[in-house]
């Protein structure tokens, strides 16, 4: 069918999909191999609603799902900082992603991506072919971006909220027409995709001044004619990073598409195949879906006899009752919970869980409390609840039928507080902090969530709904159901006291039904120990250093902000004067034209757009080229200055500011005990654990961390404790004996790979070889050791080659961990924990990755268990003194500690560091750690 008039064009968001199919389940993997699908599942279920629902007069006649191809635009080229500031893609959404493409075409939707382009240009490409042709477009998504595109025939329909969005909509949002939203967007900038705009001019403000003066380019020609200094000035000054900016919001209607509309006829799905790809991805729901609408018979289950008996979701050790949320019991009154309490000491153990109005511990409040005491018989106790909402003429209204939370925690507390009774939860921390802020310290403590963490790391992700589903074969009821999405979500104090009970009772059913198969799993899978010595006893350890969190002077942060703001201007400043000319610092375009056209430096190359590239990588290349074109390298070297300062405050002194707990005037940062699956510690809002330390300025930020008043912040750091390690566990003779003598490892190392006197060491060699000796730990190749040193690819590969000559016990040990990885489908600790590698017999690209990781992890893991065991004896050891742990930082551990105390602290801290491995571990190496104080991070470290 010709795509012309009275045809209709779905253009679906493919990104925008995938993205809110991720964040809105859990962390599923496939059952036979682990492979994380959470996100694969909940695009198909969006693909099946969007086939079912676009039925009827509106249905369209053409479709296609546009998907980005790659993380680098023409956009890049013009401004290398675009969407610097975004987090890396998660690990785990990785392999998802061409499963996302696989399930379109299993769908019968066409799927289109274009290299080099954004899926916002293709659909804008696509969009502006449907107008011209006469047809109708409907963009599914609610993107922002999008909206430039909207009228004319074309308009959006955001699928979540089940909204058009028209021209009244976008006018209601920008607060101009659709034509004139990339001015908008231009002033106003965007921090998420770090696209700079005018600083200090937000939407209304922009929109403000695009409506009286026209458009963006008469605006800044008529500058001068604002009133207000400070807005002027800005548009005056910015006026080259304003146009860059609509540059880059600008969507490209031109894209080079090898396609036509005809091309994307909507066409049936072809069941056989669907279902095939379903059930292939073990989703059997709507597997059965799909073979109920095509009156087809659905494929058996793919058989799932690879994976070990222990870690087959069917593999149940007890018979457990079904699921029926109606017979949970509300608990009303303190007789009521009296009965259940007295069960609990019968029993002698209770699942606990705890509902919230936020999932930041130190400011949430409780809302209610569900106990278990037997698999389907559960209770909730609600305690907060409230009705209406929130204004300023009395706000919520408590809903009755409620117990008093003071006289519920009166009653609690002895039980949740008896060493004879055990308190089971999923990710336990969180409980634990919540009673802790009510006086209550709840112990002893299982964690459903570290069992699983013990025992699989590597093979699917730890939480809950991903564990029921896997391993009870039940799906909760979603968290979504009750407090919906976006704007209209509400916190838990509002959700009827009914629906609550049903869902805050089933955690805890959920919970002690999944503690009942883990227990005696423990032992089955060899990590009792692990789980008793190494995640367990971490649960309070970690729950006080969060809640004692560290003192941040946001003032500091603030000059720090100012500072940097001025040393970006002056290197602005200098950097003009070396060109000879002013120019926009941030704009590649600019950047490129000043380096190769007008210094004449060689060998610059164009993207697409025109532009030359002036990546971080070019410009490192240009600041070596002191011999032959001084005034580019210097003006490259001060480029890369301005960069790094301006990450650094846009990143850290601006965004740290808004971390500090209001009442506190500390951080508290919440440590992810599960996040690594070598068992590194996480850290989140914020992270600490990414503090530059690398640069000077990066290390100003540690300024801000100070110790209150009458205290000293105190550093205790290993010292190359994963070198340490691996000379232990490769049998290096010649490492062990220059960290018993205590030599310098590096110089020692260059001094046995090229045959040089340590006395006659210079700076070079030994740099050489510190590259060598870190580079190996993470599998490093000749390709990275020569970026790294700047020297040839194959003088890179001599020096590898060679390390493993003079260090042959290094290899013997890769070769030998590959090995078991390969046999046992794991590598271990020295400690015991597990590592799970089902990926090391992949082929192609993803083989030498899991062969890297494989190497590492016992390494990585055993330091990390290392410093693990320290906390875990440290509060013990230094509880008569008046200190705190604060933080852990990779090897690093950070105290607050009374002036008087600090010495006899670094004594006893250190102590427990150097000795944390014995007895379960006898290292040939002794541990050595380094220790520093002063009244700021900074100065400690």
């Amino acid at each position: 069918m010709a795509f012309g008039k009275g045809c209709h064009l779905h253009l679906i968001d493919g990104s925008a999909f995938i993205f809110r199919a991720y964040h809105a389940l859990p962390p599923l993997t496939r059952k036979s191999d682990g492979l994380p699908i959470g996100a694969v599942s909940g695009f198909c279920n969006m693909l099946w609603k969007y086939i079912e629902d676009a039925k009827g007069s509106d249905a369209p006649t053409h479709a296609a799902v546009i998907f980005d191809k790659g993380s680098h635009t023409f956009r890049n080229d013009l401004y290398d900082l675009y969407k610097a500031n975004r987090e890396e893609m998660p690990e785990e959404l990785r392999p998802q992603i061409p499963l996302t493409r696989e399930a379109t075409k299993a769908f019968n939707i066409a799927c289109e991506e274009l290299a080099g382009y954004e899926a916002d240009d293709i659909i804008a490409t696509l969009a502006r072919q449907g107008r011209e042709a006469g047809g109708r477009v409907t963009i599914i998504s609610s993107d922002k971006d999008l909206m430039q595109l909207v009228g004319g025939g074309v308009e959006m329909f955001d699928a979540m909220k089940n909204r058009a969005i028209g021209v009244e909509e976008v006018e209601a949002k920008f607060g101009v027409p659709p034509e004139k939203v990339i001015d908008v967007q231009a002033l106003a900038g965007d921090s998420v995709d770090n696209i700079p705009g005018a600083p200090g001019i937000g939407v209304k403000t922009a929109a403000l001044l695009i409506n009286e003066f026209g458009d963006l380019e008469t605006l800044l020609a008529r500058a001068g004619e604002i009133k207000q200094p400070k807005r002027r000035e800005t548009l005056i000054e910015k006026a080259e990073q304003i146009r860059l900016s609509k540059q880059l919001v600008t969507l490209d209607d031109q894209t080079p598409i090898e396609f036509t509309l005809d091309d994307l006829e909507i066409r049936e799905p072809n069941p056989e195949e669907l279902m095939e790809f379903l059930n292939r991805m073990e989703f059997r729901t709507l597997t059965r879906r799909v073979a109920e609408k095509f009156g087809a018979e659905p494929p058996p289950a793919p058989e799932v006899s690879d994976v070990p008996a222990s870690h087959d979701a069917q593999a149940q050790d007890i018979e457990q009752p079904p699921f029926n949320p109606d017979s949970y019991t509300c608990i009303r009154d303190a007789g009521e919970l009296a009965k259940w309490l007295d069960e609990a000491r019968a029993k002698g153990w209770v699942a606990v869980d705890t509902e919230t109005t936020s999932l930041d511990e130190m400011q949430a409040e409780l809302v209610g409390v569900s106990l278990c005491i037997e698999a389907g018989k559960a209770a909730y106790i609600p305690l907060g609840h409230t009705s209406g909402g929130d204004d300023l003429f009395g706000g919520s209204e408590r809903v009755a039928g409620q117990m008093d939370l003071d006289e519920a925690l009166k009653l609690l507390k002895p039980v949740l507080e008896d060493p004879a009774i055990l308190k089971i939860g999923q990710n336990m921390k969180y409980d634990f902090k919540i009673f802790a802020r009510h006086g209550i310290r709840v112990a002893p403590i299982d964690d459903t969530m570290l069992m699983s963490y013990a025992m699989f790391s590597g093979l699917h992700g730890h939480g809950m709904d991903a564990l029921s589903d896997r391993y009870l074969n039940h799906q909760p009821i979603p968290i979504k159901e009750l407090i919906g999405s976006g704007k209209n979500q509400i916190t838990f104090d509002k959700v009827e006291v009914e629906k609550a009970t049903r869902y805050a009772a089933e955690d805890a059913d959920i919970t002690l039904r999944l503690w009942q198969m883990f227990k005696p799993r423990l032992h089955r899978e060899q990590v009792t120990t692990v789980y008793e010595t190494l995640e367990r006893p971490l649960v309070p350890v970690l729950a006080d250093m969060e809640m004692a969190g560290v003192k941040v002077e946001t003032a500091v942060l603030s000059r720090m902000s100012n500072a940097f703001a001025q040393k970006m201007a002056q290197l602005e400043d200098e950097i003009g004067q070396i060109a000879g000319q002013p120019f926009n610092v941030g704009s590649p375009k600019q950047l490129g034209e000043i380096l190769f056209d007008t210094m004449g430096v060689e060998g610059g190359k164009k993207g697409k757009t025109g532009a030359y590239g002036t990546g971080a990588d070019v410009l490192e290349d240009v600041t070596t080229m002191e011999d032959t074109n001084p005034q580019a390298a210097k003006l490259a070297a001060r480029v890369l200055d301005w960069r790094q300062i301006s990450k650094l405050k846009s990143t850290y002194t601006d965004a740290l500011q808004t971390h500090v707990n209001p009442e506190t005037g500390r951080v508290h940062t919440s440590y992810v005990i599960s996040g690594a699956n070598t068992g590194r510690l996480a850290s989140t809002d914020p992270n600490l654990q990414n503090i530059p330390v690398r640069s000077e300025e990066g290390r100003r930020i540690r300024e801000a961390f100070v110790a209150r008043e009458g205290c000293k912040i105190v550093s205790l750091d290993y010292s190359q404790i994963e070198l340490r390690i691996l000379a232990h566990v490769a049998d290096l003779p010649e490492m062990r004996e220059a960290f018993k003598e205590g030599l310098d490892i590096h110089a020692a190392t260059a001094s046995e790979m090229f045959d040089v006197p340590l006395e006659q060491m210079t700076p070079e060699i030994r740099r050489q070889a510190k590259a060598i000796n870190f580079g190996v730990i993470y599998g490093i190749s000749g390709f990275g050791l020569a970026r790294n040193l700047r020297i040839p690819r194959a003088e890179a590969q001599g020096f590898i080659d060679r390390y493993f000559e003079r260090f042959p016990g290094i290899r013997r040990y890769m070769d030998a961990t590959v090995e078991f990885a390969k046999e046992h489908k794991y590598v271990e600790t020295l400690f015991g924990r597990r590592i799970h590698t089902p990926e090391i017999t992949a082929k192609g690209p993803a083989a030498g990755f899991a062969k890297r990781a494989a190497i590492n992890a016992p390494i990585q893991g055993a330091a990390a268990d290392v410093i693990r065991r320290a906390m875990i004896r440290m509060p013990g050891e230094i509880m008569h003194l008046p200190a705190a742990m604060l933080l852990q930082v990779h090897d690093e551990l950070i105290f607050e500690v009374a002036d008087h105390a600090v010495d006899e602290l670094i004594a006893v801290a250190r102590r427990v560091m150097e000795s944390a491995a014995e007895p379960a571990v006898k290292l040939s190496v002794p541990l050595i750690v380094d220790a520093g104080q002063g009244a700021s991070w900074a100065e400690a470290h």
